[in-house]
């Protein structure tokens, strides 16, 4: 009986780094996708395929907040793709995310969704998706003060509003230098966001 115990211990210990070993692996493969990922159709391909990857393991919040990440790009570079469908696609990846973890990182996603739909009208869209833009990065350092993408992401809320309205690249810079040195100081976790830091120290010279 302790031998058919021992041997069924062991048969699931296998079975979860066998588990593990694949997520880690599928996740690898799909991160370096975003290095060649190009068009829309490219960042909606390879948020699926992240969707696909959280949906199959359950318990991991990485997956969608990369489905989201990728959703995120492309409402980035492609003037044409439709805001507030996107941006509806990325709130529900966060909405999945959540539901497994409480992460700071998640926060970023839902931000920059705000920020875009805000930005496809900001004179009468700021009071609604200006405030959950905002709620987004103040939920975000309550989790996690030193997360410094979060602050990257205040800095370029700051920089872009016009200096009579409370911003400017004045008011931007020490945010920025927070985030800089955040990065600077930050543990590197295996499959943990890492982008951000060029963008923060690039953004940093513009205000000197």
């Amino acid at each position: 009986m302790k031998k058919l115990i021992t041997i069924m211990l062991l048969l699931a210990s296998l079975s979860g780094f066998t588990q593990s070993e694949r997520f880690f692996a599928a996740m690898q493969k799909n991160l370096k996708m975003f290095d060649s990922s190009k068009t829309t159709a490219d960042y909606q391909a390879l948020s699926a395929a992240f969707e696909r990857i959280g949906d199959a393991e359950k318990t991991q919040w990485l997956p969608y907040y990369y489905a989201g990440l990728a959703l995120a790009t492309a409402g980035w570079a492609d003037q044409n793709l439709n805001k507030d469908d996107n941006a509806t696609k990325i709130k529900a990846l966060c909405d999945k995310a959540d539901a497994i973890g409480k992460s700071s990182e998640i926060f970023e996603i839902r931000n920059m969704a705000a920020t875009q739909q805000m930005m496809v009208d900001p004179q009468s869209r700021y009071m609604t998706y200006g405030a959950e833009a905002g709620s987004a990065l103040t939920k975000g350092m309550e989790i996690d003060p030193k997360n410094p993408r979060l602050y990257y992401l205040q800095g370029m809320s700051v920089f872009n509003t016009p200096e009579a309205f409370g911003g400017g690249k004045a008011k931007a810079k020490p945010i920025f230098e927070k985030s800089v040195a955040l990065f600077k100081a930050a543990e590197v976790k295996p499959l943990y966001p890492k982008w951000g830091q060029k963008q923060a120290e690039d953004m940093l010279a513009q205000c000197q």
